[in-house]
């Protein structure tokens, strides 16, 4: 555990050389992105850290906005020591991805399935958002080692902090932050998201200095549905 925006923040650290750090989607946890850090660590030092309010990481002491937990990332980059860090976040961890790169030093980021835009009322895409979480399409080709961990935290089994961070993040549109991105940045999206918008990712394409889109078979776990396409796909871009 390491302290950070007056919390404390469960991450695990592996491998040498370049930093990596690993961001989790909404409800998920460090698990979840270990597939990808396990196959980088041979080049790569790699952390991955549980967002708090999920995995071992305690909730934050007040429903946080999107910039709360830039200021913790901030903060737990610092006392690491990691300078200029190559990032790769999914869903939620995809969108703090966008927000601290458009403010903080980075050497590349990728995102698999970051929503930017907001494609109906918060409500309706609160909505959409959660009955799909719960529902969890294209689970049985994930792998049953997946269903262990995704919606360990879904909008029912959360607190009332918890819930309010939610509507927090899916109110915010991130479209000015993307402009603001100069790093190399790599899109992976799958054709089948429904929770992220391919119109986001070639929004992402179209606006940013420097952003190529990958487009794969699969939904919004694209990135494990074909993690060894992932995995050389990144080792190139990295």
């Amino acid at each position: 555990m390491i302290d950070a925006h007056d919390t404390k923040v469960n991450y695990i650290q592996y491998g040498s050389g370049k930093d990596v750090v690993l961001l989790h989607g909404w409800g998920q946890n460090i698990e979840m992105m270990k597939p990808i850090g396990d196959n980088l660590s041979d080049k790569f030092k790699i952390t991955i850290i549980d967002l708090p309010g999920f995995g071992a990481s305690p909730e934050p002491p007040f429903p946080w906005t999107l910039d709360d937990y830039m200021i913790m990332l901030e903060e737990l980059i610092e006392k690491l020591k990691i300078k200029k860090p190559i990032i790769i976040g999914h869903s939620f961890g995809g969108r703090l991805t966008i927000r601290y790169s458009s403010e903080n030093p980075v050497e590349k980021i990728v995102l698999f399935g970051s929503p930017v835009t907001l494609e109906k009322s918060p409500k309706d895409l609160k909505t959409r958002f959660l009955k799909k979480m719960k529902t969890l399409p294209g689970m049985n080709r994930i792998g049953e080692y997946m269903k262990k961990y995704i919606g360990s935290r879904d909008y029912k089994a959360a607190s009332p902090t918890m819930r309010q961070v939610l509507v927090n993040t899916v109110n915010l549109d991130l479209t000015e932050n993307i402009k603001k991105i100069k790093c190399p940045t790599l899109a992976i999206w799958g054709d089948n998201d429904l929770e992220a918008r391919i119109e986001d990712a070639r929004l992402m394409e179209k606006t940013m200095l420097d952003c190529g889109l990958i487009v794969l078979h699969g939904t919004h776990y694209a990135y494990l549905e074909n993690l060894n396409q992932v995995i050389g796909i990144l080792k190139e871009f990295l």
